[in-house]
This record gives structure tokens, sequence and C-alpha cells, in this order.
């Protein structure tokens, strides 16, 4: 009797553990929250596609405004909340009040996860000013194109993926658009490279690598360490790169790769999806006569 009764309640007990684990992997999967920018896990993927959706930067920067909020902290509440998609979500939604609440639960069960994902959201979100082609007095300067080809397949120099932005000339030819900064900062790297052709890289404040690649030429000779202001001149689109040659050209479409790389713990660089924060900066272009 005795037996059975332990029999009957390790029985009983290991039916409550699993309803137990059951329950806590439901609220795992229906709550997720980004423990590290770093070491590999599948909301890191999530981040890094930046699935803001249309018109929700634009509405969540207003509310952050209106309140005195930092970016960050709004952004990274709607995009955990979300499981890190607002593409479906709509922008009249995103409201004070609900952020609030949000803000208080993330907190409470993650206060330094929470800091720490708001800052990676406020260093990229803060940092950019610009968009990078800016805006013409001809029906040319509206020629261009792009599309989220995040984690496209690329084959030149092995099997990769695509981590950027591929903004299309649309037929007015290598040298046409002028290429501007979309951040003050530093140049951290620039002149040739095999992939990117004549390209440079931007350090901004807070630490977002800019990267524009296949350029056609430069404004002027940059040097690594000069300083460089949102909105300034960096070059023009063209399509050199695919070669270890400088100055090769012609092994692709006009266009102006545009790449946005955040510091970590654990990675030197770590690539975002530009897409969603170029559309955020579609209608914050300097101007310029072409």
């Amino acid at each position: 009797m005795g037996k059975k009764y332990g029999l009957a309640v390790l029985s009983g007990a290991v039916f409550l553990l699993g309803i137990l684990l059951t329950v806590m992997l439901h609220y795992l999967l229906k709550n997720p929250f980004y423990y590290q920018l770093g070491e590999y896990t599948m909301e890191e993927e999530g981040f890094r596609a930046m699935a803001f959706g249309e018109g929700n930067l634009d509405a969540i920067t207003s509310v952050a405004g209106e309140h005195g909020i930092g970016i960050g902290e709004m952004v990274c509440a709607f995009m955990v909340e979300k499981n890190y998609d607002l593409t479906k979500e709509k922008p009249e939604k995103l409201t004070f009040h609900r952020w609030e609440s949000l803000k208080e639960s993330m907190t409470e069960r993650k206060p330094v996860e929470f800091a720490k994902l708001s800052g990676a959201y406020e260093t990229i979100l803060s940092d950019t000013v610009y968009f990078p082609i800016p805006a013409g007095d001809s029906e040319k300067a509206a020629a261009y194109s792009y599309e989220n080809s995040w984690g496209a397949e690329r084959t030149y120099g092995g099997e990769r993926t695509h981590e950027g932005t591929d903004l299309m000339d649309a037929g007015n030819g290598r040298g046409f658009f002028p290429v501007v900064s979309v951040s003050d900062g530093v140049v951290e790297h620039v002149g040739w490279l095999e992939l990117g052709g004549w390209r440079i890289g931007i350090r901004a404040p807070k630490g977002t690598y800019f990267y524009y690649a296949h350029l056609s030429s430069y404004d002027h000779e940059f040097t690594v360490g000069e300083k460089i202001y949102a909105g300034e001149l960096l070059g023009f689109m063209g399509d050199s790169g695919y070669s270890q040659v400088p100055g090769t050209v012609g092994n692709f479409a006009v266009h102006l790769h545009f790449g946005i790389y955040l510091r970590t713990d654990h990675y030197e660089e770590l690539s975002v999806n530009p897409y969603w924060i170029l559309r955020f900066l579609e209608d914050k272009k300097v101007k310029y006569a072409y």
C-alpha cells in the first residue's frame, strides 16, 4: 500500500511538473524578451530585422517627443510585446498609456535586459537624421527604388546573405545620384573594398556604423578620422566593386548599398536591417541641386 501510494504521489508530482513546464513555455513564447545582444538566439534575428512597419516610427517619435521619452524605450516596449514585428500594427495604437503599462511590466520582469535593448534601439534610431539620397529639383531625383531584401541570397565571394538595403537607380546612370551622410560622425573606413567597391564607413556619435558602398566617386579625398556632418555629401551612386582591382565597374546595376551595424558585447559589428529605417527617413531629406 505504501509503495503504491508513493508511486501515485510521484506520478502526480511528475504530471503537475509537466503542466507547470508547459505553462512556462507557453508564457515565454507569448512574452519573448531579448536577453542579450550577442550570443545567438532566435530573438536575435527578430531584433536584427528591425521590422517597424509603415508609419510606426513616425508615430512613436511623435509620442516620445510629446512626453519627453527616449524613442528607444518606446520602440523596445512595443517590439518586445509584438515579438519584434510591428509590420501589422497600426500607428494609432502605439499610445503613451499602452507604453506605460508595457514598460512597467517589462522593467519588473527584466530591468537589465529592458535597459540594454532600449539602449540598442536608441543608439541606432537617434543616430539617423537624413535619408541617404537628397531631394532634387527634377523628376529624375525621384527615379530610384528599394525593397526589403534583408537576408536575400548573394553568391559573389561565396554563398552569403544580404546585410543591407540596395537603393537602385532607375536609369539615370553611374554618378547621377548624390549620396549624403545620414548622420554626424567620423570616417572609420574609406577606399576600395572587393565586395563594396569605392565605399565609406561612418561611425556616428552613439556608436552606430553606417556603410555606403559601390560609389562611383567621392566628394573629396576623405581621411580616416575626418569629422562628418549629417547631410554632408559623401559621393555619388555607382556600380563599383566585385573585384580585387580598384576602379572596376559594371558587374551589376547602379545602386547604393546601405548598411547599418551595431557594436555589442559579443559582436564587433552586428548588422541590422536598414529597410524600415529608410522608410522612416524618406521625408527627411536635405536639398541638393541635381
